[in-house]
């Protein structure tokens, strides 16, 4: 399982191998849908990772800009090397547990 296979998007492939079935450079597991850019906050999880974004959702009522945070819980490919404080890209899969429907992709 040396080779690594194209996702479909334009991320550059880890250097690393692994041996994981739910890689998508190495294993089985395809991508699709949301592509979204954050910062990992927590890789307490076996094999899975917490991924914070920041964004700004408008309010028409009172004309300003409020600042939102959304947490996802993504699956970390061990061929990453993903550790806490990283800028990660994460791509939507299918479910992979109750909780995990997204994987880190690439390392900003």
């Amino acid at each position: 399982m040396s080779e690594v296979r194209d996702i479909g998007i334009d991320v550059k492939a880890p250097s690393a191998t692994c041996e994981d079935k739910h890689c998508p450079f190495h294993g089985q597991l395809p991508v699709r849908g949301q592509i979204i850019d954050g910062v990992v906050v927590s890789i307490k999880m076996n094999g899975s990772a917490v991924v914070e974004r920041n964004y700004l959702k408008y309010d028409k009522k009172y004309e300003r800009f409020e600042k939102r945070t959304r947490r996802y819980t993504a699956h970390n490919p061990p061929c990453l090397e993903i550790a806490a404080g990283d800028k990660v890209r994460i791509m939507e899969c299918r479910p992979l547990s109750k909780t995990v429907s997204f994987v880190v992709v690439e390392k900003r």
